[in-house]
């Protein structure tokens, strides 16, 4: 009877553990905001807990939350944001809001780490069958890390740029600071704060 070594399930389990994930496009403007406050005729709505997977990971390692922000102007002038409005927390601290480029470079997947599959290039799949004496005996053996490894390198490196590269494109969108708010206008944004809670936010107006 043939039997796969227990070497190909190990790695099998290094697979589904270990691979690039997708990211799914956050919409600041379709998603239902959960907190909300208003000051001086300005309102503020906003969601934490927006990522998932592996970029879900890279926020708590790294003490970072990405938030989700909708702010309406009905005061009688134009905003500024980060300049006439900004953000504190409940307790009167200011937020500090990261810029665009370092949310980015601390969420994003590391296509590069990926290049350890590589090291699955020497496998082989060996098969057995049980002989006259009741022992088992190779049959054949198949050098499938020779595809394996680049194949799961290769395309867990791809993936993993297409999802930054689509991460990357609704920060970019996203990008509130220094952003006018006219009287009357909404304004949607995702910015990126250095917290490891999920505090309370407020408007401040400067």
């Amino acid at each position: 009877m043939k039997f796969i070594k227990t070497s190909l399930l190990f790695i099998v389990v290094l697979y589904l553990t270990g691979c690039a994930s997708n990211y799914k496009t956050i919409q600041p403007r379709g998603i239902n905001y959960i907190s909300t406050n208003e000051v001086d005729g300005i309102s503020l709505q906003y969601r934490y807990d927006l990522l998932d997977k592996k970029y879900e990971k890279k926020e708590e390692k790294n003490g970072v939350k990405l938030v989700a922000i909708k702010i309406t102007n009905n005061s009688d002038q134009d905003l500024i944001f980060g300049k006439d409005v900004t953000l504190e927390y409940e307790n009167g601290n200011g937020v500090y809001i990261m810029e665009n480029e370092k949310v980015f470079k601390t969420l994003k997947q590391s296509p590069a780490s990926f290049l350890w599959y590589l090291l699955l290039t020497p496998l082989n799949l060996y098969t057995t069958k049980t002989n006259s004496y009741g022992l088992p005996e190779q049959t054949s053996s198949t050098p499938i890390g020779l595809i394996l490894g680049p194949g799961l390198a290769g395309g867990n490196m791809i993936a993993a740029g297409s999802a930054n590269k689509k991460l990357k494109a609704e920060l970019l969108e996203y990008n509130i600071s220094g952003t006018v708010i006219e009287k009357g206008e909404t304004k949607y944004g995702l910015i990126g704060i250095r917290t490891d809670t999920y505090d309370a936010l407020k408007l401040k107006i400067q």
